[in-house]
């Protein structure tokens, strides 16, 4: 040991620089690593789909208490009714159908959504609502499809409540509250989405339009930890605006239009 010294002495660089581009380089990416947002505030789980920790979550359902009319004020679904939402050269368009599918042993809305890049439709899926008799709005799972050249690339994203575990999630509540923290969909390690209602009351202005008595939700997921995402809903309209928190620019209610109904065919998803 005592021979090791004197040659240590002499070619300590050759161990402490090594170490020291280590340690900066530890440092950096620890540095330059994305923030992780936190959700702050009271957590308030007295719901029908209410996120208690180390409890199983198996919401009760009986096809008795739901219905197809969904006028929930902060998500209302009429047949005919068509969302277009934009953020830059993307937009969605979100149609209330007129058709109904059976999950769970309950008649569910069929609401396609349809996501375009420029004139492409990069994304095509079938989301399925009701209403329960208290009036919270009720997620049953999703046919979805990402789209190339017309045809479907991948269908990586379905989801059906009531099959291999899954279940059904509130996306709008009867009567939300400050706190109010709740699963919008299960599906262990494919849709764990949660939210917790933020603000209630706020006015929004988008473009000139301006929105009152407008709730705030921020939503969340296990899957992709750090990420948090507001969501702004008017009275009588629904969704106005979803955004990334730590972004300016959000997907913004740019047109709503009412009309004849139209049915919608899962065979026909990508098609132009």
């Amino acid at each position: 040991m005592t021979q090791a010294w004197p040659w240590l002495r002499e070619h300590w660089q050759l161990i402490a620089a090594p170490a020291l581009i280590v340690a900066i380089i530890a440092v950096a990416m620890l540095w330059l690593r994305p923030a992780t947002r936190q959700v702050t505030g009271p957590f308030v789980t007295d719901n029908p789909a209410g996120v208690v920790p180390e409890v199983e979550y198996r919401p009760e359902i009986d096809p008795e208490d739901f219905s197809t009319v969904i006028d929930n004020p902060y998500m209302p679904m009429a047949a005919g009714e068509i969302r277009t939402y934009r953020q830059g050269d993307e937009r969605v368009v979100v149609t209330v159908t007129g058709s109904t599918r059976q999950v769970m042993g309950i008649e569910a809305v069929v609401v396609r959504d349809r996501e375009y890049r420029g004139d492409a439709l990069i994304e095509d899926t079938e989301d399925w609502f009701a209403q329960d008799a208290d009036g919270n709005v009720w997620y049953f799972g999703e046919n979805t499809a990402e789209c190339n050249g017309g045809g479907v690339s991948t269908r990586g994203g379905s989801w059906e409540a009531g099959v291999d575990g899954a279940q059904p999630g509130i996306v709008m509540l009867a009567e939300p509250r400050v706190g109010d923290y709740y699963r919008q969909e299960f599906y262990r390690g494919q849709a764990e989405d949660v939210a917790r209602v933020r603000e209630l009351g706020t006015t929004a202005d988008h473009d000139g339009r301006e929105y009152d008595d407008v709730l705030i939700t921020e939503d969340f997921t296990a899957l992709e930890p750090g990420n948090l995402e507001h969501k702004s809903y008017a009275p009588k309209v629904g969704l106005i605006e979803e955004r990334d928190v730590g972004r300016e620019a959000g997907v913004r209610l740019v047109d709503l239009v009412r009309g004849a109904p139209s049915p919608s065919d899962s065979a026909s998803l990508c098609e132009e």
